[in-house]
């Protein structure tokens, strides 16, 4: 019985991020969100994930950001509110997970690259089972197109949490994002953002 209450008991320290984490700078929401848990909620099935890479996705003058190319019926989320998912397919196969920063109309995202999987079904694993690759961690999570345009601030399929983790700017590395070669210029942005430490 013990077992069985704690299984279904909120954990304490879990705080869902709100709005106002997202509605600011996408490079700030991008080194801020490293280190925060990633949850995903399918089937009655609870994966929490620490998130350790991510990319970010700056305005309409940003080559490599979709809405470079205009506000169209797939970017539309973009140009929405803040902490909203963005999820769309590559490849013919690969989802991939973003969530809405900054002002409405001003269209940026994080993708989502790596994590780190700590926890199911609200039970610490022996060891946390990592994650390389964006396509990679929305197959792990079941993460599809079904969950494009879901509010993460208040819905409970998909959220991100604030579990105290401290992360100090020496622990964060900026690199070129990848798969961008096409930006020009703008392919050499180092806005991709990944935790050293690992554990």
């Amino acid at each position: 019985m013990v077992n069985t209450l704690l299984n279904t008991m909120p954990l304490p320290h879990r705080n869902r991020l709100p709005q106002s984490f997202y509605d600011r700078p996408t490079l700030k929401v991008a080194r801020d969100i490293l280190g925060k848990y990633l949850l995903r909620e399918s089937e009655g099935s609870t994966v929490a994930a620490r998130i350790i890479d991510v990319e970010a996705y700056v305005g309409p003058e940003d080559k490599a950001c979709h809405a470079s190319k205009g506000r169209t019926k797939r970017t539309e989320v973009l140009f929405g509110q803040p902490g909203f998912t963005y999820v769309y397919l590559i490849y013919g196969m690969h989802n991939l997970l973003n969530f809405v920063t900054e002002r409405v109309d001003f269209p940026a995202a994080i993708l989502i690259r790596g994590i780190e999987i700590r926890e199911r079904e609200r039970e610490q694993l022996p060891e946390p089972i990592r994650i390389d690759g964006p396509g990679r961690v929305c197959k792990q999570l079941n993460i599809d197109r079904t969950l494009n345009c879901i509010d993460a601030t208040t819905e409970e399929a998909i959220w991100v949490e604030d579990r105290g983790e401290s992360i100090r700017s020496h622990q964060i590395t900026a690199l070129p994002r990848i798969g961008v070669d096409y930006a020009g210029e703008w392919a050499k942005k180092p806005w991709r953002f990944c935790l050293r430490s690992l554990t």
